[in-house]
């Protein structure tokens, strides 16, 4: 048993390389096999990847605007103090002391009230003196008159010469033109009675009064200003190179101080003919309507005015305007898809980045007011939930 013949130790000699030959090629069957599927898995991975697929980009809410249609407005920038069109200064008209005044400042007054009471003493003495001058005048004319006739009597008998009659006329004359002087006298006299009792010369309110009780006061001393705040002017300054664009009629909107969003409007009535010394500027004076008498004297205010306006139109932002082989375009939205839309142009307001558009877009149209790169017509798109709700202003 221990010592093998010959032939069996070369029978086991043979078999060995063949079972490692049997081996390998088992495991490299198994390899092929693998590698097959691999490369199957692989060819289905890439024919699913190669299949066309469609991309839509989605837009933010600043990516579109929605168009809107109202007026389009080109304003000239300006402002200025309000003035009361229609204001008064109330003067004495006599020398006299203030007995009363009746009226303080911010006390609304009409026309013809009486605002003040001056003295009337010594008026009423001056009353008393033409009075007298009066009935002497009129007693020398009477006495003239009845000479006059005794004397024509005279002539005709012949007692007296012609010229001792046209003296005695003569007298008549004098006496006559002394009555019609002292007349006069009387109803000034008469006047400045009236003249001291002060009345308001317009409706309007009191803004100062300068004049208190026992105070004496002459002839065009100051007593009282008044001002009617029914109806405003604001005076505004227009650099002279504007003007030319400035008109009569155009309208101007303003805004005051303390009015917080309330704003006001008004009209060019009046353009000075000359431009202010030192700043070259022409004042523009608008009239303002200001019936609740909220706008107060002084008070200053900053608007524009209208130079041009165009009519109820789509406004479009200029920063949406595309130039595409010569055309004027938009991107518009239509059903998830990029539409290039041709529009005409009308008023353009730099200022406010918006344009007219007189045809070719409508309200309620959205349009893409970003440059995005691959978005061109015909792409589509999603449109975020806000988008489209940015209005144009």
């Amino acid at each position: 048993m221990a010592n093998s013949s010959p032939s069996s130790r070369s029978r086991i000699g043979w078999r060995k390389p063949l079972a490692l030959l049997l081996v390998i090629a088992l495991a490299g069957g198994g390899w092929f096999a693998l590698h097959a599927r691999n490369s199957d898995a692989r060819q289905a991975d890439n024919g699913k990847t190669t299949t066309p697929k469609t991309h839509a980009f989605e837009l933010a809410a600043a990516d579109v605007a929605l168009i809107d249609a109202r007026e389009l407005r080109i304003t000239l920038p300006l402002s200025g103090s309000l003035m009361p069109l229609v204001q008064a200064t109330v003067k004495s008209k006599v020398a006299a002391e203030v007995r009363a005044t009746l009226v303080r400042e911010g006390m609304q007054v009409k026309r013809g009230q009486v605002m003040a009471q001056l003295d009337t003493a010594d008026l009423q003495a001056r009353y008393a003196t033409q009075q007298g001058t009066l009935d002497e005048a009129k007693a020398k004319l009477a006495l003239a008159n009845k000479n006059h006739d005794i004397n024509q009597m005279l002539l005709k008998q012949k007692y007296i010469s012609q010229n001792a009659f046209d003296t005695a006329h003569n007298s008549v004359e004098v006496a006559e033109a002394s009555v019609k002087s002292a007349t006069s006298q009387l109803e000034i006299a008469q006047r400045a009675i009236n003249d001291a009792t002060i009345h308001a010369p317009i409706d309007g309110i009191v803004s100062k009064r300068e004049i208190q009780q026992g105070d004496k006061v002459s002839p065009d001393s100051p007593l009282f200003s008044i001002m009617d705040l029914s109806q405003m002017t604001l005076e505004a300054q227009v650099p002279a190179s504007e003007i030319p664009r400035v008109k009569l009629g155009q309208e101007v909107t303003f805004a005051v101080d303390g009015f917080q969003e309330r704003r006001f409007s008004g009209t060019v009535t009046r353009i000075n003919p000359a431009t202010e010394a030192g700043s070259r500027a022409i004042k523009v004076y608008i009239a303002v309507a200001n019936s609740d008498g909220a706008l107060k004297g002084g008070m200053f205010a900053k608007g524009a005015i209208t130079l041009q306006k165009s009519a109820l139109r789509p406004l479009l932002p200029l920063a949406a305007l595309r130039h595409e082989n010569g055309v004027d375009l938009v991107y518009t939205v239509q059903n998830n898809l990029i539409v290039a839309q041709p529009v005409t142009l009308g008023l353009r307001n730099d200022d406010e980045n918006l344009a007219e558009v007189t045809s070719g877009l409508a309200p309620g149209a959205q349009v893409i007011v970003v440059r995005l790169d691959g978005v061109k017509p015909g792409s589509a798109v999603k449109l975020a939930e806000t988008a489209g709700a940015k209005r144009n202003s």
